[in-house]
C-alpha cells in the first residue's frame, strides 16, 4: 500500500456551503479517513459525496481531477477544488513514504466516467477509434502497471458485465504488484472483490460494511429475484 490515511484540517468552515456540507466530508475532517486494504471501494448513492472524495484524494496526490496519469500537468482550467487544496496523507510503508516526499517519484492514475474521453486521448489511446469500454480496458492495460495510487470515479458506467471482470483481474494484479486503488462505484460485482475494503458514505458520515450488507447489494439480489416488485412503483 501506498497511504494509510487521508485527512484534512480546515480552521472553520460553514456546514451548509459545499463541499462542507456532505457528511463524508466532515467525517473526513473530523477522523480522517483510514485505508486497511490495497483496495479501497467507497459506495453511497448519488449525492452522497463520494465523487466528491475521491476527486478531493487523487488531486491531494497530484492527480488531474480532468483525469490522466500522474506523468501528466493539469489539463483541466479548473483550480483544484477547496477540499484537494488541503488533503494530506499519512503513507503506509517505505514505498509510500519516497512517493509522498518526492513529486517526482509519484505514480498513479485518475479514471473518471465524465471525462475519460478526454484523459484517454491525451494518454494516447485514441478513444474515437474504439468503444468508450474498450478506451478504459486500454488504460487499465496499458497504465495500471506498477505501484502507484490508481483512483476510479464509477467505472463501470462504461463497462459490459465481461469487462468488469476484466477490470477486477486488473486490480488484483496490479495490488501484487505493490499498487493502491480507490474506487467509487455502485457496482455490487466490483464491491465483491476478494480481500477490499469497503466504505459507505451518506447521510451518517462515513462507514465500513462488509459487501453482504451493503444496501446496493440486497437492492440487486431483490431486484433480480422480482423485478416488478420494484417496476410496479415507477411505471404507470
Amino acid at each position: 500500500m501506498i497511504i494509510e490515511r487521508a485527512y484534512a484540517h480546515v480552521a472553520s468552515y460553514d456546514e451548509n456551503a459545499w463541499p462542507w456540507s456532505v457528511p463524508c466530508v466532515r467525517g473526513l475532517l473530523a477522523d480522517g479517513m483510514r485505508f486497511k486494504a490495497p483496495v479501497t471501494f467507497v459506495v453511497g448513492e448519488n449525492g452522497s459525496g463520494k465523487s466528491t472524495l475521491v476527486e478531493a484524494l487523487a488531486e491531494g496526490f497530484g492527480l488531474d481531477s480532468w483525469g490522466g496519469s500522474h506523468d501528466w500537468r493539469y489539463a483541466s482550467h479548473r483550480a483544484k477544488s477547496e477540499l484537494g487544496k488541503r488533503i494530506r496523507f499519512d503513507a503506509a510503508a517505505a514505498r509510500g513514504r519516497r512517493m509522498l516526499g518526492s513529486w517526482s517519484a509519484r505514480k498513479g492514475f485518475f479514471l473518471r466516467a465524465e471525462t475519460a474521453m478526454d484523459a484517454l486521448d491525451r494518454e494516447g489511446f485514441a478513444p474515437d477509434s474504439v468503444s468508450h469500454g474498450e478506451g478504459f480496458l486500454a488504460a487499465f492495460r496499458g497504465k495500471f502497471l506498477e505501484p502507484g495510487l490508481y483512483v476510479l470515479d464509477e467505472p463501470e458506467a462504461a463497462l459490459s458485465f465481461g469487462s468488469c471482470l476484466e477490470l477486477l483481474g486488473h486490480l488484483d494484479q496490479l495490488t501484487k504488484q505493490g499498487g493502491q486503488v480507490v474506487c467509487a462505484t455502485h457496482s455490487p460485482l466490483l464491491t465483491a472483490l476478494p480481500g477490499a475494503d469497503i466504505i459507505e458514505v451518506g447521510d451518517h458520515g462515513m462507514r465500513r460494511v462488509a459487501w453482504q450488507e451493503l444496501a446496493l447489494v440486497d437492492h440487486w439480489r431483490r431486484y433480480l429475484a422480482d423485478p416488478h416488485a420494484y417496476l410496479r412503483h415507477v411505471l404507470d
